[in-house]
C-alpha cells in the first residue's frame, strides 16, 4: 500500500486535513530509537523558538507547555493509545518490524496537530521513516497561528528527522 494511503487508513483525519506535509529519511534504527532521537532534539535554537511560541500563545490565548527541553529515553516513548509524550497523545502505534507506525495528536482550542511516523522496511535493518504532520483548524486562530509558525515548523521537523536518523539527541 502506498505510504499516503497507509497514512489515511491509520489516521482518517488526514483525508480532510487543512495541511499535510511529509519529511522522509533512511536509517538503520528501530521506530522507538527514531522517536527517542526525534523527541530529544532540543538545541538552543529550538528552545528559543519555543519561548517565542509561548509569547505568541499568550497573545492568541492558546495553551503553552514548555516541555521541549526535556530529554526522552527509549522507555519514555509510549505506544499505548492515550499515553502522552511532550504535547502529544498517542492515537495508535505498532512496533512490528514489518509494520511499524506511531501516530499522536496535540489538541488545542485552535487546531489539532497530528504527527505520524510510518516506517517502510527496505530490507535487513534499513528502514525509511516518513514523518507526517497533519493539521486541522478548529477556529479562525488556527490558520493564523499555523501560517505564522509554518516556516519554523518545516525547519524543526527536518532537523528532528536528521537528528533521529543520526541516533543522537542533537542538543548542541
Amino acid at each position: 500500500m502506498p505510504v499516503r494511503q497507509r497514512l489515511e487508513a491509520l489516521l482518517p483525519a488526514a483525508k480532510g486535513a487543512d495541511h499535510v506535509d511529509v519529511k522522509s529519511g533512511v536509517g538503520e534504527i528501530s521506530l522507538r530509537e527514531f522517536l527517542t532521537g526525534m523527541f530529544s532534539y532540543a538545541p538552543c535554537w529550538v528552545r528559543l523558538l519555543f519561548r517565542l511560541r509561548g509569547a505568541l500563545a499568550r497573545v492568541l490565548r492558546l495553551r503553552h507547555e514548555d516541555v521541549w527541553a526535556a530529554r526522552v529515553r527509549p522507555e519514555d516513548v509510549p505506544f499505548a493509545p492515550g499515553a502522552r509524550v511532550k504535547v502529544f497523545e498517542v492515537d495508535a502505534a505498532r512496533e512490528a518490524p514489518d509494520d511499524a507506525y506511531w501516530i499522536a495528536t496535540g489538541r488545542d482550542a485552535h487546531l489539532d496537530a497530528a504527527i505520524a511516523v510510518l516506517v517502510e522496511p527496505l530490507g535487513g535493518v534499513r528502514r525509511r521513516f516518513h514523518v507526517y504532520t497533519v493539521v486541522t483548524y478548529k477556529r479562525w486562530t488556527g490558520p493564523l497561528y499555523f501560517n505564522l509558525i509554518r516556516p519554523f515548523h518545516h525547519l524543526l521537523v527536518g532537523a528532528m528527522l536528521r537528528a533521529a536518523l543520526r541516533g543522537g539527541p542533537g542538543r548542541g
